[in-house]
């Protein structure tokens, strides 16, 4: 959370400012998918010995690799492959929710109803991508 400082140095609101709740956002996610790529590849490589994973991604949308994934989560044991895709996903998905944080931003905090109309656009725009895929 970022302060606003008047001219003499004091602080004088507590409210959060919209560029530290992009860098937080983004700095999550990225340790987040950090740390489930690590652990993954660490896993697999005490188990089978090497690095490389031997599977071949199908042609799909970002929203179709992620839904599935989590799909898995619930399905079956963890697993290092599973671990290594909820990474990548995780990482996919950091940008859209940057701008999800943006708009709960202006609408819930600034209400500005300008920004909060431009970061829904861009959300929807994001949220079409995610699902129309190479289908």
């Amino acid at each position: 959370m970022a302060f606003a400082a008047d001219e003499g140095g004091d602080v004088r609101s507590s409210r959060f400012d919209v560029e530290a709740v992009v860098g937080y956002t983004l700095l999550t996610g990225m340790l987040l998918s950090l740390a489930l790529l690590a652990i993954g590849l660490a896993w697999h490589r005490a188990t089978w010995g090497t690095f490389r994973f031997d599977y071949i991604l199908p042609a799909t949308s970002v929203g179709d690799f992620v839904v599935t994934d989590f799909a898995q989560v619930r399905a079956a044991p963890a697993r290092p492959r599973l671990l290594v895709n909820l990474g990548i996903a995780v990482l996919m998905l950091t940008p859209y929710v940057r701008v999800l944080a943006s708009m709960l931003y202006f609408v819930l905090i600034e209400r500005n109803v300008k920004y909060s109309f431009f970061t829904a656009f861009v959300l929807a725009v994001l949220t079409y991508s995610l699902f129309a895929g190479a289908h």
